[in-house]
């Protein structure tokens, strides 16, 4: 028939290919907290894909990590569903305003399967319906009701026992009727079958295959040959389990985002002799750079540690991720990134120091996640690894440990029952910390854990999550004084696994002191600490009195007291006074991202669109807003709020 192809690829960090640009993964995106620098990373993905030839993009991931024990958390924006749409919201503009589709993923209610265990699991959120809705639908309302995406990526969960890949309620009634949704639904990789094999509420395959069409699916994926699903498709068209007009309309969605390509004009969009000159471009990898620089978090510096003075004479630079590369490179991203480790990153700043790298011990030791609820002897070999660092750091003026996750611990199919440092890390933290010697701490991974003793013992951490090529280089330039780290958290990190769930937004009463358990958070979201000192001052809101649909606006003005140059994360929330249901102490409504010169004031304005203070409803089954008092707080973080207002919103009055 001549219908062209509408070729995909992945996106969350970068192209899957193998020159690709390597960006911070989703979570140190997240950590920028930098709408315009998302746009920009969504702008030199496009540019590298459609020279490649590839017309729709797998991204953004808007799921969120409320859970951090899922594997998958180093794949989100983070935990917060505010946040994360209006991070997704830039990358979908710039995919699309670029001529390739925006498919995000995983529709819907993916991120928290039972106990946050990934793998063979993947199943069974326990999730309320206002939970539901304004929790993890949310990222995606904004993605198509504003930004518009022409794609998107049903999951291969359920919801309340149904899977959303055979749901007419998630992909037609929310999502086409609600939403407006005008692209096609491409399932995740064996969702379909899962109807039948994992929720086993189909008769068999076929009959799954009939469930996940009428529900709205387009097309599905696999990695098996198509007749695998074309076959049963045609056998359940012939028996009346799919009409002609439903297979008519799933088609014509698919032709539809085919003919906006521009594919039946131009079917191989490639340029072969651009693409050495794009991808991966100088101007492409400054933007990487940048980007691992802004990711960057300021979790604690005592005594003003940080900045480390270029004078040193000797650094040991110890850890499991100090030099390590194969397992930063994530299968969902460019597949050989030449990696700046931290330990070259240190050496080139440092050129007439002497900079020794010990690795310390593995990520995981050999008994794995075992280890995890039971003590075992260490090797040989893992004795002697540690013993080496230590007598490096005995022999140096400073040690840098570089400790955390990878590869083998956190991505897909890579979920935990702790969140401790895996291994002997901590072992080999506290043996460091031993000598009474100045140490500094540096975090790579892609999950908020609990480094308890970190918190209480290391005078200064960064945490840095998965940087991408250049994290070497940006890490190095944080922690001698080059780069003022701006960077704040995007989750919770609670102090022990044992407090799950708990993740921003709390209600009132989600977090109360007790006298035979931990409670509050290691460090809250939207914490990140900086080498300089902001003040807050001049809040105001406008209007006062607001209408139902009515925007508002809220300024202040942010003052760097310091003798540096610093970014800092004005971060503005709310909370409804009086609400007729139980509803968050503080919601996110508002972010930006401002770099302010030293001893400086300059002016912020944030632009809170009505919609960002909805609740849903579940007797009228809409999102709507309460009409009453509303408190607005302007703050560092979601504990740190420097300034508050008041407002009030002629909303909708909720019948009892």
């Amino acid at each position: 028939l001549g219908i062209p192809v509408d070729f995909t690829n992945e996106g969350i960090r970068g192209l899957c290919h193998d020159r690709a640009t390597y960006f911070p993964a989703q979570c140190g995106q997240g950590a920028t907290w930098n709408k315009e620098l998302i746009a920009q990373i969504g702008e030199a993905e496009a540019r590298e894909a459609s020279v490649l030839g590839y017309t729709n993009i797998y991204s953004p991931i808007l799921d969120i990590a409320q859970d951090p024990r899922w594997g998958r958390c180093v794949e989100t924006y983070g935990e917060d569903p505010y946040h994360a749409g209006q991070m997704g919201k830039q990358m979908i503009l710039s995919l699309q305003k670029n001529k390739l589709v925006s498919t995000p993923k995983h529709f819907a209610v993916y991120s928290i399967p039972v106990g946050g265990r990934d793998g063979k699991t993947r199943t069974d959120p326990h999730v309320a319906p206002r939970e539901m809705r304004t929790l993890y639908l949310d990222p995606f309302r904004v993605a198509f009701h504003e930004a518009g995406a022409l794609g998107v990526m049903s999951s291969y969960n359920d919801y309340d026992g149904e899977p959303i890949t055979g749901s007419y309620h998630f992909l037609t009634e929310i999502l086409r009727q609600e939403w407006g949704f005008k692209g096609y639904v491409v399932s995740d990789s064996e969702a379909v079958e899962f109807i039948s094999t994992k929720h086993q509420v189909a008769n068999g395959y076929e009959d799954a295959v009939a469930q996940a069409v009428n529900a709205g699916l387009n097309i599905r994926t696999h990695f098996t040959p198509p007749a695998d699903f074309i076959l049963p498709l045609r056998s359940a068209v012939k028996k009346g389990k799919i009409s002609q007009e439903t297979l008519n309309q799933r088609v014509a969605e698919i032709l539809r985002v085919k003919f906006w390509l521009g594919l039946f004009d131009n079917p191989y969009r490639g340029d072969e002799k651009r693409a050495g000159q794009i991808v991966h471009s100088p101007e492409h990898q400054q933007l990487a750079l940048e980007a691992a620089r802004q990711s960057l978090v300021l979790l604690k510096n005592e005594h003003q540690t940080l900045p480390l003075s270029k004078s040193i004479r000797s650094v040991a630079v110890i850890g499991p991720n100090a030099d390590e590369r194969q397992q930063l490179i994530c299968r969902y991203g460019p597949a050989n990134a030449h990696i700046t480790t931290i330990y070259e990153g240190i050496k080139k700043m440092l050129p007439q120091a002497d900079v020794v790298y010990k690795k310390g011990c593995d990520i995981i030791d050999p008994h794995f996640p075992e280890s995890e609820v039971l003590e075992f002897p260490k090797a040989a070999q893992e004795a002697q690894m540690m013993e080496e660092a230590i007598e490096a750091a005995k022999g140096a003026e400073v040690t840098v440990m570089v400790l955390g996750g990878n590869e083998l611990t956190v991505r897909e199919d890579r979920s935990r029952t702790s969140l401790d440092l895996p291994g002997r890390q901590k072992e080999l933290l506290k043996k460091i910390c031993q000598l009474g010697k100045p140490v500094v701490l540096v975090m790579i991974d892609g999950r908020a854990s609990s480094i308890n003793f970190a918190a209480t013992h290391v005078p200064a951490i960064i945490h840095a999550w998965f940087p991408g090529e250049f994290g070497g280089q940006a890490i190095a330039e944080a922690l001698f004084g080059d780069y003022n780290p701006g960077g704040r958290l995007a989750v919770t990190f609670p102090k022990s696994v044992g407090q799950i769930p708990f993740a921003f937004p709390f209600k009132p009463g989600s977090d109360e002191s007790s006298e035979t358990s931990v409670y509050g958070a290691l460090y809250p979201f939207g914490h990140g600490l900086s080498y300089t000192t902001f003040q807050y001052s001049d809040l105001a809101i406008s209007p006062s009195k607001q209408g139902v649909q009515g925007n508002i606006s809220i300024s202040c003005t942010i003052k760097n007291i310091g003798q540096r140059e610093g970014d800092e994360v004005v971060q503005l929330y709310y909370r409804a006074l009086h609400p007729r249901v139980k509803r968050p102490l503080r919601q996110l409504c508002g972010f930006q991202r401002v770099p302010v010169p030293a001893n400086t004031a300059v002016p912020v304005t944030i632009f809170v669109p009505w919609y960002a203070l909805e609740y849903y409803d579940v007797t009228q089954e809409k999102m709507l807003v309460e009409q009453g008092e509303y408190r607005f707080s302007a703050g560092a973080s979601s504990t740190d709020i420097r300034q508050e207002l008041e407002c009030t919103v002629s909303g909708e009055v909720i019948p009892p």
